[in-house]
């Protein structure tokens, strides 16, 4: 038993002394290199405003040059991903890049080696052009810069968060209510019983604007009562049939009551008299 206890302790001394020098040698290997974010604004604005963020790494040992390769890891806050747009540049144009996405987070990886070398007292960098859809009204993004080597071993990663604020609206005061001016009805003239011109019909008018469908020439308030026209045309026509009477009347006492032939002269004329008795008599044959 005691045996087996000390082929414990040796066997845990040894795999802490492995652990311990592996852990001293990756360390001084991380601490040599350094990655930084440049150009990274206060915040964000929305609206296809297009930001130019730049990665950074560089290495203070005395090693061998190598190879970079980077990586770039999005992540959105109350937006979505389809509302940002990055493009990895070089001087001699868009650098192909290879993306995953997962829920609100997406790794733009380069698809090649970055065209620089990093050697100790030299940088390598990568610049990203990004952009925000005019839709956003607020987020926040995070952006991770990971450096790789040619065997995919990270060197070194920054890290950084920023606002996403939308673009300012000017604000446009609601315009006044329109008042629409209420027809007013043109009052009727009164017609003087007295005045033949008031048994004429009048003449219609034309109406202002057109009429709506279904009420053509009607006015444009409608009482639907017993106005002043139709009693003017009703006073016409009462006055219209007592002068018509009045002259039947007349004409019917001017001629003769008895209706026999006119007296005076003309009648006499026309009068057969018999003659007086004794001054003539019918003399025998």
């Amino acid at each position: 038993m005691k045996r087996l206890w000390r082929y414990t302790l040796r066997v845990g001394a040894v795999l802490a002394c492995l652990t311990g020098v592996e852990v001293a040698m990756v360390a001084p290997a991380h601490a040599a290199f350094a990655t930084e974010l440049s150009g990274l604004p206060d915040e964000f604005t929305a609206g296809d405003r297009v930001e130019t963020v730049s990665a950074v790494v560089s290495r203070t040992d005395r090693g061998g040059c190598v190879k970079v390769r980077w990586s770039m890891v999005l992540r959105v806050e109350n937006m979505r991903l389809d509302q940002v747009k990055v493009d990895r540049v070089e001087e001699t144009g868009s650098f192909p890049l290879e993306i995953r996405t997962e829920g609100d987070a997406a790794r733009l990886t380069d698809r090649q080696l970055d065209p620089g070398t990093l050697c100790p007292g030299r940088t390598v960098t990568a610049t990203y052009r990004m952009a925000f859809a005019e839709d956003v009204v607020r987020g926040r993004v995070t952006l991770a810069a990971e450096a790789y080597d040619a065997n995919l071993r990270l060197l070194s990663r920054q890290t950084a968060t920023r606002s996403v604020v939308g673009v300012a609206r000017p604000t446009t005061a609601a315009p006044p209510p329109t008042v629409e001016p209420v027809p007013t009805q043109e009052p009727v003239p009164t017609e003087d019983p007295d005045d033949p011109a008031a048994e004429e019909d009048p003449e219609p008018t034309e109406a202002a604007g057109a009429p709506a469908a279904g009420t053509a020439g009607a006015p444009v308030a409608q009482s639907g009562g017993f106005g002043l026209t139709h009693a003017a045309f009703l006073l016409g026509g009462l006055l219209l049939f007592l002068g018509v009477g009045l002259l039947l009347r007349l004409r019917q006492l001017t001629q003769p009551a008895d209706g026999g032939a006119p007296t005076g002269a003309a009648g006499d004329r026309w009068e057969r008299r018999d003659p007086p008795a004794g001054r003539w008599r019918s003399g025998r044959r």
